[in-house]
């Protein structure tokens, strides 16, 4: 199966995604951020740096089960777009 190319706005996406559980996680160390999601330190260091801008579903409620952010926010993180009217 041929995967289509991200479009930027999914990229900017994961890339807000990546910043906001970077942000959440604060002083834990990655890998214990990891530990506890039952994921792998690479997987969640891909994530915070936006090279895994979408990530699966089952990983983000894992993440959002051990950091003080909702599945809500992150989706809304996700989802944010920015309008010609936004921006000035």
């Amino acid at each position: 199966m041929v995967r289509l190319p991200l479009t930027p706005e999914q990229r900017e996406g994961g890339r807000r995604l990546g910043a906001l559980l970077r942000e959440a996680r604060g002083e834990r160390t990655l890998a214990e951020v990891a530990c506890a999601a039952s994921i792998s330190p690479e997987t969640l260091r891909k994530i915070e740096t936006g090279r895994m801008a979408t990530p699966a579903f089952t990983t983000v409620a894992a993440l959002s089960a051990v950091l003080p952010v909702s599945l809500q926010e992150l989706a809304d993180t996700c989802m944010q777009t920015t309008t010609l009217e936004d921006a000035g």
